[in-house]
């Protein structure tokens, strides 16, 4: 179950479209910075450039775990928001395929919901800097979820 507080705190969030509040009780979120924004009906998420999240100073380019850690994120937090779940949902698998250095610069990603069962559901994630149709790199999450009990 979502505890009352984080479920109050997700629906005002969503409401005002201030997402804000919500990342402030993840601590890896954090710790990486990622912002989310509304974008219409959908969610855009932004990992700003900073300091700490490069990998390989001579590029500069930012690590490969903080990409896939952002984009995995993004992924939880967009089925939190979206999904009927009573539960937060948790991690089954995540794949990730780097397609290009994440340069040291404000990387974006958008999720879409591909499948959603009972009990797992499946989300894929593109991350891109600049543009949107250059990405630099798509992932494959399967979250379980907890289903909303049947009406009697």
């Amino acid at each position: 179950m979502i505890p009352a507080p984080i479920r109050q705190q997700l629906t005002e969030a969503h409401a005002r479209g201030d997402y804000a509040p919500l990342l402030a009780l993840i601590p890896y979120a954090g710790l990486i910075g990622i912002e989310c924004q509304r974008e219409g009906d959908d969610l855009l998420f932004r990992l700003p450039a900073n300091p700490d999240n490069i990998g390989n100073p001579l590029l500069p380019a930012i690590h490969g775990g903080v990409i896939a850690g952002f984009m995995e994120l993004s992924a939880a937090l967009y089925l939190l928001i979206f999904s009927d779940s009573l539960s937060i949902p948790k991690i089954i698998d995540f794949s990730i395929d780097y397609l290009r250095a994440g340069h040291y610069r404000d990387t974006f990603a958008q999720c879409q919901l591909w499948r959603q069962g009972r009990r797992v559901t499946n989300v894929s994630i593109t991350a891109w800097q600049g543009e949107r149709g250059s990405p630099i790199a798509t992932a494959r999450a399967h979250f379980k979820i907890q289903p909303q009990p049947p009406l009697k």
